[in-house]
């Protein structure tokens, strides 16, 4: 095979795995929360709000550590706030994630205001470096795509495998099915409807803000307005690519990664088509997957649905 194409293919398999990370962790996490019978379209602003407190709190302590934590945090405050006025209040939860992403948008925007003033020259927090894999970062095209990363794709990986083993394995991972399935069938049996699926939002929270802690942590290096630009939208359909499976939601992930990586090599490569097209490009492309997959994929049957336990 030519060099120059393969140096081509290990760049663009390499870019498509590092677009893939957050939605694969923001992924995961609603694949936990749809599981246990929450929708919470509200993984924008959860990713948001990880993403502006690890900013915050890697740009004060320069410790990619204690940003890890904002991040974290910042996704649980805004997923929290939805596990409760779901499983508690029995709001509709459609528009209850809808008001949350206004919400974090105008919070971040309000309070990096605050703290830095209106400035061009936007303040900088401390990011991973890649780590290569001795050996394994050899093998042609797949080697740096997957084992000369960041530490962060890593962790994705590791997190992929876990969440399949606590979905599928464990006694905790069968509850949470059945709460989303059948959640009076469940309480009858004596486990937990609420504690569950707020156990299941709390993951939700830490999945979505490690989501957002990717782009500032380690894409960019800082944070701006909407830095998220619809990308918690597109995890939540990469969940449904992916089948609520946490191996599936990976594939997906790294599918409309490589339509986003795509898009900025064509930019890069001088075609004479405005810049708008190429924009559209990763949402196009994930638009298309998901009319193919109509009729192919099984929400659980109680998603969306509040449950009260008196009401029969």
């Amino acid at each position: 095979m030519d060099t120059g194409l393969i140096g081509i293919l290990t760049a663009l398999l390499a870019a498509s795995v590092r677009m893939a990370t957050p939605l694969t962790l923001a992924g995961l996490g609603e694949t936990f929360s749809e599981k246990s019978g929450i929708l919470n379209i509200g993984l924008e602003g959860i990713m948001l709000s990880g993403a502006f407190f690890s900013f915050i709190f890697a740009y004060y302590s320069q410790s990619i550590l204690l940003g890890l934590l904002g991040g974290c945090l910042g996704g649980v405050f805004i997923s929290m706030i939805h596990g409760y006025l779901s499983v508690r209040l029995n709001v509709d939860q459609t528009i209850a994630g809808l008001a949350l992403n206004f919400l974090a948008l105008g919070l971040t925007s309000f309070f990096f205001l605050m703290a830095f003033g209106r400035t061009t020259d936007l303040p900088e927090c401390p990011v991973v470096h890649q780590i290569a894999i001795p050996l394994l970062s050899d093998i042609p095209i797949i080697g740096p795509a997957f084992f000369n990363q960041d530490p962060f794709i890593y962790l994705t990986f590791l997190l992929v495998a876990l969440c399949y083993v606590v979905l599928h394995r464990t006694e905790w991972g069968i509850n949470i099915q059945a709460t989303g399935e059948h959640p009076r069938a469940a309480d009858a049996a004596g486990i937990s409807v609420s504690g569950t699926r707020y156990r299941a939002a709390l993951l939700n929270g830490v999945f979505g803000g490690l989501g957002g802690s990717y782009l500032t942590l380690a894409l960019l290096g800082f944070f701006m307005e909407n830095i998220t630009s619809g990308k918690g939208y597109i995890a939540l359909v990469v969940v449904i690519l992916g089948r609520r499976h946490p191996v599936g939601v990976l594939m997906a992930a790294i599918l409309v990664g490589a339509a986003e990586a795509l898009q900025f090599r064509m930019q890069t490569m001088g075609f004479g088509i405005p810049s708008q097209v190429f924009n559209m490009f990763p949402y196009v492309i994930t638009v298309l997957v998901l009319l193919f997959s109509i009729g192919k994929n099984r929400t659980p049957a109680a998603l969306g649905e509040p449950y009260i336990r008196n009401n029969r």
